[in-house]
């Protein structure tokens, strides 16, 4: 009987493990993840669960009844430690395995402040997995002063839930605005104006210079000269692929895992998806960091585990939640020429062209932008950008041009 093993119980395992069953496979399936907890949404943790709204079991992806019912072997809080392509083995807290096919879904880390600015003092968090919002949620007490290092979704996201929460909170970018990596200036404007209308004191091409205390946090020295009392400080400076195991595997790497079309790497028995993984993409290799590609990546690495030479075409979407408004996102703006911004009582959208054609959309509160655009981008289609402009038009309408 075959086996299949997978590495990484994050949304991308969780789709592969899913798919083949799905498929009918009905060989041996080993899920390893080294949490001590089932596979689980991120998202939510800097959202929903963060503020309390979401309890930890519908956190979970499926219930831990599911893994026996479909005959997984889920392994909680295990370690690899050793992987070894020509024997096709991997060793498991000391026990060795043999595969047939291997997936390789390890994830990401986010990156660390360094100890030397006072990294590792005690108060000082980043948010990634469920031991980090579990570990954070005490410190939001109302009337708390929160340090949040870095501009992205996560720190915007974390810096919301503060603010709702009654917190002080600031935070700090080093580039020279939010979401610079990410987004247009129109929609950087967009955020920032939310969040100093919520109190949050946000503050653009400072950086963190230091940290002080000396077993806890108590204070922020910055880069603009200003020195802060803090309570804790949460950092959201970008996470890292996880490569180790496909580097001892002595895979080839770039920007992450190298993938080939069916998310196969250099070892022909060996796949990967989700964070660690790239993939070839216009001429070059892409890695998504968001939930639609773990799911969809997965699926398709579990299907060519099974032989069926499928393609993946990724179809990029994201989304974030911040105060009362709901951020959603289609395709890779990178490389835009032209945003049109579209605004209707309670809505605004970001379209994103390049040449003349639409690549992407930023829609806040804007569900049914969000979709029209999102339909056109996948179909390769695209909409006049004064129609678009027009609060008049019907999205729908564009569907049929």
């Amino acid at each position: 009987m075959s086996h299949f093993i997978v590495v990484g119980a994050g949304q991308a395992g969780q789709s592969i493990v899913t798919t083949l069953r799905g498929q009918g496979f009905d060989g041996e399936i080993t899920l390893i993840g080294d949490e001590p907890v089932p596979p689980y949404q991120r998202p939510p943790l800097s959202k929903a669960y963060l503020l309390g709204d979401m309890d930890l079991d519908r956190l979970y992806l499926r219930p831990l009844s599911y893994y026996a019912d479909e005959t997984i072997d889920l392994r909680m809080g295990a370690s690899v430690t050793a992987l070894d392509p020509v024997a096709k083995t991997i060793t498991v807290d000391g026990e060795q395995l043999s595969y047939d096919k291997l997936a390789l879904t390890t994830g990401s880390a986010p990156r660390l402040l360094p100890a030397s600015i006072g990294g590792t003092l005690q108060g000082v968090y980043t948010m990634r997995t469920l031991s980090d919002a579990d570990a954070i949620e005490p410190e939001f007490k109302e009337g708390a002063s929160v340090l949040i290092v870095g501009g992205g979704y996560i720190g915007l996201e974390a810096a919301a839930v503060a603010a709702k929460k009654g917190l002080k909170v600031t935070l700090v970018e080093m580039s020279d605005r939010i979401l610079q990596r990410v987004a247009s200036k129109e929609t950087s404007d967009y955020f920032r104006a939310l969040h100093q209308s919520h109190g949050v004191d946000l503050r653009e091409g400072v950086g963190l210079e230091t940290l002080v205390g000396d077993s806890r946090v108590h204070a922020a020295k910055l880069t603009d000269g200003t020195t802060l009392e803090v309570d804790f400080v949460i950092v959201g400076v970008g996470i890292t692929p996880n490569t180790q195991l496909a580097e001892l595997a002595g895979l080839v790497l770039d920007n992450g895992i190298m993938t080939d079309r069916h998310s196969c790497t250099s070892n022909p028995d060996i796949f990967a998806a989700g964070d660690c993984a790239s993939f070839p993409h216009m001429g070059h290799q892409m890695r998504l960091e968001s939930v639609g590609n773990a799911i969809d990546q997965g699926a398709v690495a579990a299907k060519n585990m099974l032989g069926q030479a499928v393609d993946y075409t990724p179809k990029p979407w994201f989304w974030s939640d911040q105060f009362d408004v709901k951020l959603q996102i289609a395709g890779l703006s990178t490389g835009h020429d032209q945003v049109v911004i579209r605004e209707t009582e309670g809505t605004r959208s970001h379209w994103y062209y390049k040449d003349g054609a639409l690549i992407a959309i930023d829609a806040m509160n804007d569900p049914r932008g969000y979709m029209v655009a999102k339909r056109l981008i996948e179909a390769g289609k695209t909409a006049d950008p004064a129609v678009v402009a027009d609060p008049a038009t019907d999205l729908k309408a564009l569907m049929r041009g």
